[in-house]
């Protein structure tokens, strides 16, 4: 573990200078106080020790563990993509130009998403779509 606080990794220095702390019988608060760090980020490293013993100094992914199901299912994606297709004039906009703020919410007024969406959900619901359509044109 004193190894770890001579890593030129900041993950491994700071876990390093978590656990040490905490095995000298600091508290998460106290720890967090002096490493400038949150006390939560402080429990982290603790419960994964005591998870994963000295496998807590190696950073795991980042990437979420689990993901959301698609806001759109297929029926509605295709409807989006048929509504882009029509100027939002038609529906009472003061614009001929989609924007994905837009798009999100005309899909929530009409009734095509449960709850509001962002223009990134729009922008990946697109996306997935585009997916799809090039790999039934290459089949």
């Amino acid at each position: 573990m004193e190894a770890g606080l001579r890593s030129k990794d900041a993950f491994v220095l700071r876990r390093s200078q978590i656990l040490l702390a905490s095995s000298r019988g600091q508290s998460p608060p106290k720890i967090a106080a002096s490493l400038g760090c949150g006390s939560q980020t402080v429990r982290n490293a603790i419960h994964a020790f005591n998870e994963r013993g000295l496998g807590a100094l190696e950073a795991g992914s980042s990437r979420p563990k689990r993901t959301c199901h698609a806001a759109f299912d297929e029926k509605s994606a295709e409807t989006v993509r048929e509504m882009l297709h029509r100027s939002p004039r038609e529906i009472g906009r003061d614009t001929s130009l989609w924007t994905l703020a837009m798009a999100a919410e005309v899909c929530f007024e009409e009734g095509l998403v449960e709850r509001r969406v962002s223009g990134e959900t729009i922008r990946a619901t697109l996306a997935r779509l585009l997916r799809v359509l090039s790999l039934e044109a290459i089949s």
